[in-house]
């Protein structure tokens, strides 16, 4: 062979060999890659070729599919009672993607994920079209219904969260207002407007919000039992009926201002039942002060503030401040100042104490199962932290139980043996606390056996209302009441 063809042949062989290098490179390095992209508009039509798999609730699918009636989509999502359940499902939309357990959970309901290789490889040898698997919740159904109800019928906004204090399940997870994932499930001009319409710039109910995990609220005298519980795992005090150190007027440590209560209410030197059953700023404020920033912190922590919670689904972090002065402390162990939490947080908090100090990790998913239902993979309960000693968390439960009993809390009380613990909040926010507080109420609820099946924390919004009519006790309350009903109810 001459030089000048040797030349050639040399150059078309390097050149086989780069196309042979890139053809493997795209097929087995960058394959998953490129598979998954979303600018691969295989990967859509693909995810809606068959009937997505179902979250279920109580052993009842609240998604399905229905064959579309155009476009290269086969299948779009349905949702039953879409808006009460759009905080738990999220979307599943053929324009705009998913979010949620929809999308955490998008390789099981579209049976594309690696534990369902047996199952997918079993359909290949049928002939079956791939089915995809299930989504089990732990969620209760009559529990999201008192919730959902309960924050439509105040006619502001809110949220809901009830757990289940021994293991951590999320029973109740409901948001106000909401909307209805099948609005937009499809890829029509109809859909895209009600996606704009939920996504509309300034829009103040801003219905795609999740307020139960995404919203942080001042807790108000809520946080009081965090505080408490400071009080008594540090020493300050031994016992819920142990005078306090609380002069009245209290005046802020480095200022010249006074801490004010509601009103005309027996705080002086009150003991911590007291002070908790009328909600005592001075109490607490000074509580918080004297215990110091660096112990008010650790205790919040442990409670889970300062930390994203995933359940799976992602929940912001409520907060409790570091590197505060005395007064500022003071404030924040009343729930005002830089203090902030999540539903869920609050939730927590209320099931830590009904569960003698254990801490549960709060989850939603119960276990994911392939299409002929077999299970895949189950959620176990796992503790979180221990907040309190079983000692001291029987102590704040009976301050608690008080405050329901003959406090702020009474229109939480249920009959037929079942004891209540609660506590109000009406937390102020805005500008000089010119905007409307917030309703808070946080409770667990115990049966004759001692067990304690439900945890709730309910926040209401409500800028309409008469300033004067708003609080815990009133709005809020009434809501957990329900809600504690339809989890004791459903177990029966």
């Amino acid at each position: 062979m001459n030089k000048p063809l040797r030349r050639i042949a040399i150059f078309c062989g390097l050149l086989v060999l780069a196309l042979l290098i890139r053809d493997n490179w795209l097929q087995y390095v960058k394959a998953d890659q490129l598979r998954t992209d979303t600018a691969n508009r295989r990967v859509a039509i693909e995810r809606y070729a068959n009937p997505r798999g179902d979250i279920v609730v109580d052993g009842d699918p609240i998604t399905g599919s229905v064959e579309a009636k155009n476009g290269d989509f086969k299948y779009k999502r349905t949702y039953k009672n879409g808006a009460m359940w759009a905080p738990v499902t999220g979307y599943s939309s053929q324009a705009f993607g998913a979010n949620q357990l929809e999308n955490i959970e998008d390789g099981i309901l579209t049976g594309n994920d690696d534990r369902l290789f047996f199952r997918k490889t079993l359909d290949m040898i049928t002939g079956k079209d791939q089915q995809g698997g299930n989504v089990v919740t732990t969620l209760n159904a009559a529990a999201q219904k008192a919730a959902f109800n309960g924050l439509r019928s105040q006619g502001g906004k809110g949220a809901v969260v009830a757990l289940e204090p021994s293991t951590g399940k999320i029973l109740a997870l409901a948001s106000y207002p909401s909307y209805d994932p099948s609005s937009f499930a499809g890829n029509t001009d109809k859909d895209a407007k009600a996606w704009n319409g939920l996504l509309k710039k300034n829009n103040p109910s801003d219905p795609a919000l999740n307020r139960a995990l995404r919203e942080t609220y001042p807790p108000g005298s809520t946080f009081k039992v965090v505080t408490a519980a400071a009080a008594l795992e540090n020493g300050l005090y031994k016992s819920a009926d142990e005078k306090t150190d609380s002069p009245l007027p209290y005046v802020m440590k480095g200022t010249t201002t006074e801490l004010k209560n509601e009103g005309n209410i027996p705080c002086k030197d009150a003991n911590m039942r007291e002070a908790l059953r009328v909600s005592c700023n001075t109490v607490f404020g000074k509580i918080g002060a004297d215990l110091g920033n660096d112990k008010m912190l650790a205790e919040a922590k442990k409670f889970g503030f300062d930390a994203e919670q995933f359940t799976p689904i992602r929940s912001s972090a409520s907060v409790f401040s570091d590197n505060m002065n005395p007064s500022q402390t003071a404030l924040s162990s009343i729930g005002q100042y830089n203090t902030a939490a999540t539903p869920l947080q609050m939730a927590m908090v209320a099931s830590a104490v009904a569960n003698d100090g254990k801490l549960m990790k709060p989850y939603m998913v119960d276990q994911l199962q392939s299409s002929n239902l077999d299970p895949v993979a189950k959620t176990d309960p796992e503790e979180l932290s221990r907040p309190l000693s079983p000692q001291n968390a029987q102590i704040l439960q009976s301050m608690m139980e008080t405050v329901v009993k003959s406090g702020t809390g009474q229109r939480a009380q249920i009959g037929g043996g079942v004891t209540v613990g609660g506590k109000t909040g009406t937390a102020q926010h805005g500008v000089a606390n010119s905007a409307n507080p917030y309703a808070w109420f946080i409770s667990y609820a115990k049966l004759s056996d001692n067990s304690s099946p439900v945890a709730v924390a309910v926040v209401v919004e409500d800028e309409n209302a008469n300033r004067d009519d708003i609080s815990g006790g009133g709005l809020a309350a009434p809501i957990a009441k329900n809600v504690m009903e339809a989890v004791i109810n459903s177990k029966k």
